[in-house]
C-alpha cells in the first residue's frame, strides 16, 4: 500500500478499512471495479453516495498541492460502474494555469480507463467555475450529477445559461470515442507507440491539435495523457498535465521520470510543445522528446 493512504485509512470505519486493505496494494491504480464497489457496499452497508463520500479522504490523499496547500479529492463514476479517483495537482514555481483540478483528474482517470462517460462525480469541495465548464464538455454533461458532502445536484444547476460545444456547432463531446488514425508514425519504440495510440484518442475539435504525452519511469512503467480541449479554451487540459496526474494517481514519483515524449498533429492550429517543456522544467526532469506527424 502506498504510504499516502495510511493516515486517511485510519479514519475510516473498521468494516470499510478491512474491506479496503486487500484492494490498496502496490498495483492499485486509483480505481475500483464495479465488483470491488459491490464488495465494499456489502461489507459496510453503505449506499453508493455514502460510500463515495467515505472514500473521499483517500482520493484527497493523492493531491499534490505545494502552492495552495488545499487538498481536493474527487471520485468519478464511469458508465461501466467502475469508480475513479482524482486529486488536484500543482507544479511548484510554475503558473497556476498549469494546475490540474481534482475533477479534471478523476474524469481523465476514467477516460484513460476506457470510459465513454460518467454518471456522477463526488467532490469534497464545491466545483469552481473552471471545473464546471470542463464538465460541461463531457458526453454526459446533460445528465451528470455532482455530489458534495452536503448536496446532490445536476451539473446543469451549477451552470445556468451555460456555454458549451453546441454553441460552437460541435456535435462531438469529451469522452466520446475518438479515432484519429490519420496520425502515423514509423517507430518500434514502445514509448512512442504509446504516445501515438493516446494521440489518436485525444479530443481537439476546435484546434485539431491532437496530441499526447507518454512518460516512462525508473521502474519501466509508462503513463500517458491525451489532450482534452474545451469550448471555453482555457479549461482545456494539456496532455503533459494529464500524464503527470495519471502517473501520480498510479503511485509514481514524478522525480523518477526517465523519458518524456510528446507527439502531436503537424496540421493542428496549436502546439503543446512549449507548455510541456515548461512543466518538465518545473519537475527538474528530463528533456522532452518531440515529434509532429
Amino acid at each position: 500500500m502506498h504510504p499516502r493512504f495510511a493516515k486517511p485509512l485510519d479514519t475510516l470505519s473498521a468494516p470499510l478499512k478491512a474491506a479496503l486493505l486487500p484492494m490498496l496494494g502496490d498495483d492499485f491504480q486509483a480505481r475500483f471495479t464495479a465488483d470491488q464497489v459491490a464488495t465494499l457496499k456489502a461489507a459496510t452497508g453503505l449506499d453508493d453516495r455514502a460510500l463515495r463520500l467515505a472514500l473521499l479522504p483517500l482520493a484527497a490523499a493523492c493531491s499534490v498541492a505545494p502552492i495552495s496547500k488545499f487538498f481536493v479529492g474527487a471520485i468519478a463514476c464511469g458508465l461501466s460502474g467502475n469508480w475513479y479517483f482524482g486529486a488536484n495537482m500543482e507544479f511548484a514555481g510554475q503558473g497556476l494555469f498549469h494546475s490540474v483540478h481534482a475533477e479534471q483528474s478523476a474524469i481523465s482517470n476514467a477516460w484513460l480507463g476506457g470510459e465513454t462517460g460518467i454518471s456522477e462525480i463526488t467532490v469534497n469541495y464545491t466545483p469552481c467555475g473552471h471545473c464546471r465548464q470542463f464538465m460541461n464538455e463531457l458526453s454526459t454533461a446533460k445528465t451528470l450529477k455532482v455530489s458534495l458532502p452536503d448536496d446532490l445536484s445536476a451539473l446543469q444547476s451549477f451552470l445556468p445559461h451555460s456555454f458549451g460545444p453546441a454553441d460552437l456547432d460541435i456535435t462531438d463531446a469529451l469522452m466520446s470515442p475518438q479515432s484519429h488514425d490519420e496520425l502515423q508514425l514509423e517507430s518500434d519504440d514502445p514509448l512512442w507507440q504509446a504516445a501515438l495510440a493516446a494521440a489518436r484518442q485525444s479530443y481537439a475539435p476546435y484546434s485539431q491539435g491532437y496530441a499526447a504525452v507518454a512518460l516512462q519511469f525508473a521502474d519501466g512503467r509508462i503513463f500517458c495523457g491525451r489532450y482534452a480541449e474545451n469550448a471555453a479554451f482555457n479549461p482545456s487540459l494539456p496532455p503533459m498535465q494529464m500524464a503527470c496526474a495519471h502517473a501520480v494517481l498510479g503511485g509514481e514519483d514524478l522525480a523518477t521520470i526517465r523519458r518524456a515524449v510528446l507527439l502531436e498533429s503537424k496540421d493542428g492550429q496549436i502546439s503543446q510543445q512549449d507548455s510541456a517543456r515548461a512543466t518538465l522544467k518545473a519537475l527538474g526532469s528530463v528533456e522532452l522528446e518531440y515529434q509532429a506527424v
